[in-house]
């Protein structure tokens, strides 16, 4: 946390509250403001405070005076730069928790901030990630000292280059994504820890969803603005949209008309369901439009007003509907989501000019804090998941996220639904085996007729044999069909594939030679043999594999100082066995294995993410140099120390190579 060392003021509080560059900044305001006067009095703030971002823009001279006279007795005191430091910190954080509070406030957005060739970013959506994150991590024990954060500097760039706020943040949206143990926090970081913070960040974006092709490590450490927002935009929305689909909320049947329907509902996009919603409820007041976006539809705010006035008709005001200009409507509008306790992430003037990451992020706030919805949910059978529906789900997931890994043409929210007309598909197979796809006889997108969706997935299928795939009795229309058992089949195949080619293209004493599974098998008993340990797994379904011993010393066989052994139980208890797998994923994201599993699939042994877990953790080791690679001899002395199972010491010792490989 680089930039955080005080000037001009004694008191370590303040010097923990604001940089070099913002201190600077606030005296130059503070003497000017005592100029103008002569002296500066604690009752002269309110109104000469107005000209400070956040807190002028945020709060009215009348609540800046309200909140100072609850804070002191005397208005007439005499201010100092201190005292004017504390007042502004505190109305700061007031104003930040005017915008965003409470458990389910959420800000954010659909892709990147906003960007041209010169990497302009949008600073009233920087304004609303700050908001988010002061909202959610302020009691955060590591970073609560350095918020909250002011959206009106570039301090967000300077706390993001150690790489700890990103992965916290990763947390707020997935909880348990990131094993928290694995993240470097020391208050002074190296190079190499800065450095496996972002790898273990980015892989982790990549886990839950996130888009993030073209972007290092450095360009966290560098503090690219435009970069830091895209990430950090797509990682609060997915914490914002988290609630849209009826596992988390069943209510959402409500929608649909009849069971038939509910399938369709279940395979559409989070954005897609919360339109859906809306319209739903537009509907119940007579709003004769259909709202498509987020953005030209609602910049006369006149959806908005009828939408409240449905949710929270008791804070209705009826001048809203009377007034012809969108900016006095969308004011009015505002007023209302407050009086409902809707704390808000944008202005009036980001409504009208129809933000649409903004405007999705009040949407959906509004979802969140009062859907409209009945409590009573519709029994339907699709609701109801079996074992093997789950593993089917956590499949799927892992396709999707490892497919979208790539950076294809279009972001897929379901397999089963949106590769049915085969373009992703090639496109991913190209990716994996460049110059296969035979670009002349495909159809790109939009398709229309269905008979050339037919034609991509039979040059899927062609393409899948030509790659030796098992592929008895598939047609392209089985995809296009949307046949889920054939799907899943298919995209496991072209996953394996990928990562016994990556290996093959790494292992260059293969001498052309295919790699087998056999062969990963045999690296990792090898690797874990070499250190000592007696631990060793029979297959790739080896029941023993649930309690994560044999992966821990396989990481700490490739670089012994990936493991802290303080910190691994000895996984004899259902929780025991998470808490290892939790800190396997963490740590092989960190060393810079880019990998799609759940601790369920270590837990429970699904042979499949087995197999990509030991690949990817292969792959990375061979991409070493060599004269990096641990010896035999540093191997010995670094094997399982399960005498400890304290899970309190935190491990911040730094990997000296934490190179980012492929998707495997």
């Amino acid at each position: 946390m680089s930039g955080y060392v005080g000037i001009l003021v004694s008191d370590p509080w303040l010097q923990n509250q604001f940089t070099q560059v913002e201190l600077r900044s606030l005296k130059t305001h503070f003497m000017s403001m005592r100029r103008e006067s002569g002296k500066l009095t604690l009752g002269d703030l309110p109104s000469k405070m107005s000209r400070l971002k956040v807190v002028g823009e945020s709060l009215t001279e009348d609540e800046r005076e309200a909140f100072i006279q609850d804070l002191y007795q005397n208005m007439q005191d005499e201010v100092d730069f201190e005292l004017f430091l504390r007042v502004y910190s505190k109305l700061q954080a007031h104003a930040t928790d005017r915008r965003g509070s409470g458990a389910k406030s959420s800000s954010a957005f659909l892709k990147a901030a906003t960007t041209t060739l010169l990497h302009t970013i949008s600073e009233s959506e920087k304004a609303s990630y700050v908001a988010h994150i002061n909202n959610y991590l302020k009691e955060d024990e590591f970073l609560k000292k350095y918020l909250p954060i002011e959206p009106s500097t570039n301090d967000l760039f300077e706390i993001a280059k150690d790489g700890v706020l990103l992965c916290k943040l990763i947390n707020v949206a997935v909880p348990g994504t990131i094993d928290e143990r694995a993240i470097n926090t020391k208050r002074l970081l190296n190079p190499w820890e800065r450095n496996e913070n972002h790898t273990l960040c980015l892989n982790s974006a990549k886990a839950i969803g996130c888009t993030v092709v073209n972007i290092g490590t450095q360009d966290f450490i560098e503090g690219r603005r435009h970069l830091v927002l895209g990430v950090i935009s797509q990682i609060i929305k997915i914490q914002l949209l988290a609630d849209l689909n009826l596992k988390k909320t069943p209510q959402l049947v409500e929608l649909v008309e009849d069971s038939k329907d509910v399938e369709e509902l279940m395979s559409l996009p989070p954005e897609k369901i919360l339109l859906r919603w809306m319209n739903f409820q537009l509907k119940k007041a007579n709003y004769e439009k259909i709202v498509t976006n987020f953005s030209s539809d609602v910049k006369d705010a006149e959806a908005y007003a009828h939408l409240l006035k449905v949710l929270a008709p008791e804070h209705s005001d009826s001048s809203v509907f009377t007034v012809k200009s969108p900016l006095e409507r969308a004011n009015l509008v505002l007023q209302h989501a407050d009086r409902m306790g809707c704390k808000r992430y944008l202005t009036a003037k980001d409504i009208v000019e129809g933000s649409p990451n903004l405007n999705l992020a009040f949407v959906a706030h509004i979802f969140q804090h009062r859907n409209g919805l009945s409590t009573q949910t519709k029994q339907i059978s699709f609701l109801e998941t079996s074992p093997e529906d789950t593993q089917v789900s956590r499949e799927e997931r892992a396709f999707r996220f490892w497919i979208n890994s790539f950076g294809n043409s279009t972001y897929i929210d379901n397999v089963f639904e949106d590769l049915r007309n085969g373009w992703v598909l090639l496109e991913t197979l190209e990716k994996v085996s460049p110059g296969i796809v035979n670009w002349k006889h495909a159809n790109k997108p939009p398709i229309k007729m269905p008979f050339k969706k037919v034609e991509n997935c039979n040059q899927v299928v062609k393409l899948g044999k030509q790659l030796k795939f098992s592929l008895v009795n598939v047609a392209g229309n089985d995809i296009v069909q949307g046949n889920k058992k054939l799907i899943l089949a298919y995209l496991w195949q072209l996953m394996r594939y990928n990562i016994l080619q990556l290996l093959k293209n790494l292992r260059f004493r293969s001498n052309g030679k295919e790699i087998t599974d056999a062969d990963i098998l045999e690296w990792a008993n090898t690797k874990v043999r070499n250190t000592g340990s007696k631990s060793r797994m029979d297959s790739f379904k080896d029941r023993s594999l649930s309690d994560g011993i044999f992966f821990l010393d396989l990481l700490s066989a490739v670089q012994p100082r990936a493991v802290n052994w303080s910190l691994v139980t000895r996984g004899v208890t259902d929780e025991e066995k998470k808490m290892n797998a939790t800190y396997i994923i963490s740590i092989a994201r960190k060393l810079g294995c880019s990998i799609f599993l759940l601790p369920e699939d270590i837990t429970e042994v699904n042979q499949k993410m087995m197999l990509t877990l030991t690949a990817s953790i292969m792959h990375w080791f061979l991409n070493q140099p060599v004269e990096e690679r641990p010896s035999a001899t540093s191997d010995c002395e670094t094997g399982s120390q399960l005498d400890t199972t304290s899970n309190s010491t935190m491990d911040d010792s730094g990997s000296e190579s934490s190179t980012e490989c492929g998707s495997i």
